[in-house]
C-alpha cells in the first residue's frame, strides 16, 4: 500500500519549510535509515532520514520549493512492484490515528537558541508498543521506556525522533511571551547595493534574540580575571599528554574555561536555573552550551555533566562537537537543552562584550581576550595576563548579589585552577 511522505515538523516553531534538495530519485529503493532529502527549516538545513522501506514512487514537491506546509505530502512511497498512484493517497478518516511524517531529522546546524523538540500528540494504543527497530535500539541504549513515549510515525508508530526528543527534552518551561509585532518602516535604497535574502536560520535568530532581549530583564556584571596560573597549568598538562593514541589530548584555554564555569556552577548553583511564572527551576545537572559560529549563524552544542568530566574528556568532546556542528552533523539532543551558556570571542582579540541570554537559561558568560596588562600586586606594578568576563543574567532569577558572588567564585577558580584537575 502506498504511503505519503509528508513535510515533517523538524523544530517546535516550524510551520513551513523549503525542500532544499532530494537525495533520492524516483524509482530508487529506500531502506529505513536512508537520508532522502534536505529541508531548510526555521532553524537550519536538516537531513531527513526515512523510517519506512519501499520505493520512491513519485516526487510531489520539487527541490527548491519554498513555503511547503508541515504535513503536506511531498512524495509517495510504494511497496516493491506496486503501481505508483498519480496523486497522493487520501488521508486517513478522521477517526483513525492521524498520518505523520515518515522521516526523521539526523543532523542540524542551528540557531543559537536551543529548544526541545516536541513529541507529537497521538491517541494512545493499548497493549503492544509499536516502534521502529531503530527507535527500539536507541531507546535501549538511552534507557528510555517506550511505553512512556508517544509516537509520531504512521498510525502512532514510535520513530527515532520521538526517542531522541524524549532523551533531550528538559523540564517543561513555558515559552516567553512573544513581543507585539512592530510595523517595519519602508526603507528607500537609492545607492548601489546588494540584497541578500534572509534564510530561515537568520530569520529565527532575529526573532528569538529580539524576544529574548525585549522580554528578559537583562543585567550585567563584569570582572577582570588573571589567567597566568591557568595558562601555566594548561602548558603543564599538555606537556604530559601522550603524543598519540587513545589517551592523547591538547587542551585549549576554552576547554579549561568550560570546566571552570561548571565548577563555579556547582559552588553557586542558584545560577544554574530557569525562570517560569510558577517556579524557578534549579537544574541538577551542569550542561554547558558553547556558542559556535557556523556559516549562517550560531549553534550551541552542549557539554553535558561538564562538572563531572575530566579536562581531557571535555577537550576531546568539545572538538568533536564543534567539528560536527560546522559540518552540519549535530543531532537534536546535542544542541537542545543546556543549563548555562558560554560565548568566547577571545580568539578575535575582543576586549569585552555582553551576550544575550539563551532562553530558557538564566545566564550566559561572555569571555573576552586575555592580554598583558599592568596590575598592582602588593603595592607594586606588575604584568599579568588578564581577561574581562561579563555575566549576563535574568533578573527574575538572579539578583545583583548572587551574580556578583558567581563572578567572584569564577575568578577564584580560574586564578587558583588546581580545582579543575581534582
Amino acid at each position: 500500500m502506498s504511503v505519503n511522505i509528508l513535510m515533517p515538523a523538524l523544530s517546535p516553531t516550524m510551520t513551513e519549510g523549503k525542500l532544499a534538495r532530494w537525495l533520492k530519485k524516483e524509482g530508487e529503493a529506500i531502506a529505513s535509515g536512508d537520508v532522502i532529502a534536505e529541508i531548510e527549516t526555521d532553524k537550519a538545513t536538516m537531513e531527513v532520514e526515512a523510517v519506512d522501506e519501499g520505493t520512491l514512487g513519485r516526487i510531489l514537491v520539487e527541490a527548491g520549493t519554498e513555503g511547503v506546509k508541515v504535513n503536506a505530502p511531498i512524495a509517495i512511497l510504494v511497496a516493491e512492484g506496486e503501481a505508483v498512484p498519480d496523486a497522493a493517497p487520501a488521508a486517513a478518516a478522521p477517526e483513525a490515528a492521524p498520518a505523520a511524517p515518515v522521516a526523521t531529522p539526523v543532523a542540524t546546524p542551528a540557531a543559537p537558541v536551543a529548544v526541545p523538540a516536541p513529541v507529537a500528540e497521538v491517541a494512545p494504543k493499548a497493549g503492544r508498543v509499536f516502534a521502529s527497530p531503530l527507535a527500539r535500539r536507541i531507546a535501549a541504549q538511552k534507557g528510555v521506556d517506550l511505553a512512556q513515549v508517544k509516537g509520531s510515525g504512521p498510525n502512532g508508530r514510535i520513530v527515532r525522533r520521538d526517542v531522541e526528543a524524549a532523551v533531550a527534552a528538559p523540564a517543561a518551561v513555558p515559552a516567553a511571551p512573544k513581543a507585539a509585532p512592530q510595523p517595519t518602516p519602508a526603507v528607500a535604497i537609492d545607492v548601489p547595493h546588494t540584497l541578500v535574502p534572509n534564510s530561515s536560520v537568520r530569520k529565527v535568530i532575529a526573532r528569538r534574540l529580539t524576544e529574548a532581549k525585549s522580554t528578559i530583564p537583562h543585567f550585567y556584571v563584569a570582572m577582570d580575571v588573571e589567567l597566568d596560573a591557568l595558562l601555566a597549568l594548561r602548558a603543564q598538562l599538555n606537556a604530559s599528554s601522550p603524543a598519540e593514541g587513545a589517551g592523547a589530548f591538547k587542551l585549549s584555554v576554552n576547554d579549561l574555561l568550560i570546566k571552570a564555569v561548571a565548577v563555579t556552577l556547582r559552588r553557586v548553583p542558584k545560577v544554574n536555573a530557569s525562570y517560569t511564572e510558577d517556579a524557578t527551576i534549579l537544574y541538577d545537572d551542569v550542561d554547558i552550551s558553547v556558542a559556535v559560529s557556523v556559516p549562517d549563524g550560531l549553534i550551541t552544542p552542549i557539554i553535558r555533566n561538564a562538572d563531572r568530566k575530566s579536562l581531557s574528556q571535555i577537550s576531546n568532546e568539545a572538538k568533536e562537537l564543534i567539528a560536527r556542528a560546522r559540518a552540519g552533523k549535530l543531532k537534536p539532543h546535542e544542541f537542545q537543552g543546556g543549563s548555562f551558556s558560554i560565548s568566547n570571542m577571545g580568539m578575535y582579540g575582543v576586549k569585552e562584550f555582553s551576550a544575550i541570554i539563551n532562553p530558557p537559561q538564566a545566564a550566559i558568560l561572555a569571555i573576552a581576550a586575555g592580554e598583558k596588562r599592568a596590575v598592582v600586586k602588593e603595592d607594586a606594578i606588575a604584568i599579568a595576563t588578564v581577561m574581562t568576563v561579563t555575566l549576563s543574567v535574568d533578573h527574575r532569577v538572579v539578583d545583583g548579589a548572587l551574580a556578583a558572588e558567581w563572578v567572584a567564585a569564577f575568578r577564584s577558580v580560574v586564578e587558583s585552577p588546581l580545582s579543575l584537575v581534582v
